[in-house]
């Protein structure tokens, strides 16, 4: 019987361990089922695939710049290739300020869209309302230095050779150009080869047009060395290949861009006026022209000289002629009719490349000029405001934007792609970028007290002059 008593007590507690089981069977099921089922807010949310633009009607930002790349994005290995989720401002065209907060910070429905992931994860130019301007900005400071050596680059003319000339200081070389608005990338020399596959480029004018080949070849070099393959008979005109790309760059020499009668030597001495004919191009450019895929033309400085002007096959005057019985018309005359003449040409030409005519270069010369002992002795680039253009680079750059901006408009109108380089003021905030003394091989090698004469208007290789080919392929690659 105490058996019987003992078998009915554990079949009791069995039941009962069955029933514990079975009901913490059940909770568990329902715990489970529970959390794994989606909230109806998160069933709205997007998730990874798209990205929500912002409310159209933002309130004030510090910080407005809509270049900034989403946390996300930077802490996600992405392909460059893949669709990523990148949120892209649109500019409200009426923007309201708001004195108080916003009580419902999303009251419009979230707008989707994908776009093509890109290498720097940031939304593409068109989107914003207003184009960078990449010429007003400032220099800072650059630690990284030169991409380029006068070490790593043969291409480089002694007279622009500051380094191997003995100059001393070279602070003058971290230095960067950096738009206010925006960032300017540095030159990428693969990438510019690899868009000018099977292209031709020429720059054509004076010796800062040959000072600012070098400088491009130079930072080009960094990837493959450019093989000259024709020179003129005074090496001033002088075309280089990059044999891996089929890509031809030359410089053409022809500072006036209008035919022109010189009598001088490489170093500047004149035995007699240059004769100008102001309605005759040069044909050292114009019979080339139809064959280039990019032009930087530019001319100025040259019509400073002494000269005397034809056209028609009669002498008009003369530019500083007191010898001569001939009408004082003065250079700017000179210059905006020739360079309406080539302005003109240009435009209706019917031409199916890109342009640039580039404004002159200023010059930095203090206490007196080229020929009257003029030095530039600064080391260090200056703000904007601390310097202004000579009275006679102004005159020169009035000639410039006015003949220009006339001329865009037909150029508009006959589909010429012409664009304005205006590197003008960029340049003017660097009068330490100037060889000065440092023209020669060590001016001071034998007397310290010695007369040397200073080129403050060519400039140092490298130096601020490379900043230029940042804007140029930005424009011409990235833009």
């Amino acid at each position: 019987m105490k058996l019987n008593w003992f078998r009915n007590k554990q079949n009791h507690m069995l039941l009962k361990l069955v029933v514990a089981i079975l009901l913490l069977g059940f909770a568990f099921r329902l715990v489970f089922f529970r959390s794994t089922t989606v909230s109806p807010i998160l069933e709205q949310t997007p998730i990874a695939r798209k990205s929500v633009l912002p409310n159209p009607n933002p309130s004030p930002s510090p910080n407005p710049n809509p270049k900034t790349v989403s946390p996300i994005l930077e802490e996600t290995n992405i392909s460059q290739k893949s669709v990523v989720p990148i949120p892209i401002p649109i500019p409200n065209p009426n923007p309201t300020p708001t004195p108080t907060p916003n009580p419902n910070p999303n009251p419009n429905p979230p707008v989707y869209v994908q776009v093509q992931g890109n290498e720097d994860q940031v939304p593409p130019k068109e989107n914003f309302e207003e184009k960078c301007d990449l010429l007003t900005g400032d220099w800072i400071p650059n630690p990284s230095g030169p991409t380029y050596t006068n070490r790593s680059c043969s291409l480089i003319e002694s007279h622009q050779n500051c380094i191997d000339n003995g100059r001393p200081d070279t602070g003058y070389l971290y230095w960067r150009w950096n738009p206010r608005d925006c960032e300017l990338p540095p030159f990428d020399p693969e990438r510019f080869l690899e868009t000018m596959r099977d292209k031709t480029w020429a720059l054509i004018g004076d010796s800062i047009s040959r000072n600012h080949v070098q400088s491009l070849l130079c930072m080009l070099s960094q990837v493959e060395q450019a093989v000259q393959v024709y020179h003129d008979e005074d090496y001033r005109s002088k075309r280089w290949q990059f044999p891996s790309y089929n890509f031809t760059i030359s410089v053409i020499w022809s500072p006036f861009l209008v035919k022109a009668d010189i009598f001088e030597d490489f170093n500047g001495v004149s035995t007699s006026e240059v004769e100008l004919y102001l309605d005759k191009l040069d044909k050292k450019w114009t019979d080339q022209y139809q064959k280039l895929d990019y032009m930087i033309i530019s001319s100025g400085k040259w019509f400073l000289k002494t000269a005397i002007y034809h056209e028609n096959d009669t002498v008009l005057g003369c530019h500083y002629c007191p010898k001569r019985n001939l009408t004082e018309l003065g250079f700017d005359f000179a210059y905006r009719k020739s360079l309406r003449f080539v302005l003109d040409f240009i435009v209706s030409s019917n031409h199916k490349g890109l342009i640039f005519f580039r404004t002159s270069t200023p010059d930095h010369f203090e206490n007196g000029e080229w020929s009257s002992g003029g030095n530039c002795l600064r080391t260090a680039p200056v703000k904007e405001g601390e310097m202004e253009l000579n009275d006679l680079n102004r005159i020169l750059r009035k000639v410039e934007l006015e003949e220009f901006e006339k001329a865009a408009l037909k150029a508009s109108e006959n589909g010429v792609n012409l664009k304005l380089l205006d590197l003008t003021m960029l340049s003017l905030l660097r009068p330490d970028g100037h060889p000065g003394p440092y023209r020669e091989f060590y001016p001071y090698a034998k007397d310290k007290n010695a007369t040397v004469q200073n080129d403050c208007l060519h400039w140092c290789l490298p130096g601020p002059i490379d900043s230029w080919n940042d804007v140029i392929m930005e424009v011409v690659v990235n833009g």
